[in-house]
């Protein structure tokens, strides 16, 4: 019996240290795989940093060119050097050579600017708290066009009239939605993502009223800004700045059947107002953003910079 008593405490023994081991094998694996996350985590938040600061190195390039170009052009249309898109670029061209295994050298960019006036600007669907038909017919025509609801025009208009008589409003009462960016339109009814993905190219928020560059915009967007023309006549003005680009309104007037008188608070052959596209990727990670940049004269201001 002794015997077997020494045999079981020997079993205990061998079972306690097993079990020992395992919890200590258990312990250590943890502590390895919180600190692989750890490392992960400083890893990731690394390249996240790398990323933010060679897209705002980016968007700070788009605004020189657009500064240099408003030094010396009075109009902007599609064969100025701002409207060339930049086609992806590896960084390693343009780093020094001893930094060229670092995660920068490795970063490919590419990215385009566009002209924001080349698009309907919704904000002007209200003035001061009070729906702008004129625009809603507008907004409306542009719909049909893409073949989307055109009830939906007024929907957005009373909303941003809604957001604009809240800034009057006593504090402390509800805030409406307020719209910067054209997918804030998914808060409301009938704008679902198949109806955004029609319209993003044809509109924009712009923090003031602003004209359609007719040496920019599409053949939906002249239609829908000029009710007094054919969609054949806004198709003869887009194939005729091709081959030569309006430099004043006069310009555009003779070119139209007619001549019709046109309001210059609605047509220009200029811009002030750009979006800047950036997509930027380091080895398996990517960073897509835009930016709006607005120029007065020859200076030119970020007003907002969002991931997309």
């Amino acid at each position: 019996m002794m015997r077997s008593a020494r045999i079981s405490q020997q079993g205990v023994a061998i079972i306690t240290a097993l079990l020992l081991t395992s919890l200590a094998i258990a312990i250590v694996t943890s502590l390895f795989w919180h600190q692989q996350v750890q490392v992960r985590a400083i890893e990731n938040q690394r390249l996240q940093l790398q990323k933010q600061w060679i897209v705002r190195g980016a968007l700070d390039w788009a605004r020189l060119i657009l500064q240099e170009d408003g030094k010396f052009s009075t109009i902007d249309d599609l064969t100025e050097p701002w409207s060339v898109p930049l086609a992806d670029t590896r960084l390693d061209t343009y780093v020094a050579s001893n930094s060229t295994g670092s995660d920068v050298a490795s970063a490919v960019l590419s990215g385009a600017i566009q002209d924001a006036q080349a698009r309907l600007n919704l904000t002007m669907l209200a003035s001061h708290g009070v729906v702008n038909s004129v625009e809603v017919t507008a907004f409306e025509k542009l719909l049909s066009a893409l073949q989307q609801d055109p009830s939906l025009a007024r929907v957005a208009a009373q909303q941003i009239a809604l957001t604009q008589r809240h800034d009057s409003a006593k504090p402390g009462s509800a805030q409406p939605m307020r719209f910067i960016h054209v997918d804030d339109l998914l808060s409301l009814p009938g704008y679902t993502p198949a109806v955004m993905a029609a319209l993003r190219d044809h509109i924009v928020f712009l923090p003031r009223a602003t004209p359609v560059n007719i040496n920019t915009a599409g053949i939906d967007v002249v239609v829908a800004r000029l009710p007094q023309i054919s969609r054949a006549d806004a198709g003869m003005l887009v194939a005729q700045r091709r081959s030569k680009s309006f430099r004043n309104m006069n310009e555009v007037t003779l070119s139209l059947p007619n001549s019709p008188a046109i309001d210059s608070s609605l047509l220009s052959v200029s811009t002030h107002f750009f979006l800047v596209n950036g997509l930027i990727t380091i080895r398996h990670a990517s960073l897509q953003v835009q930016g709006l940049v607005e120029r007065s004269g020859a200076a030119t201001y970020l007003l907002w910079m969002r991931e997309v």
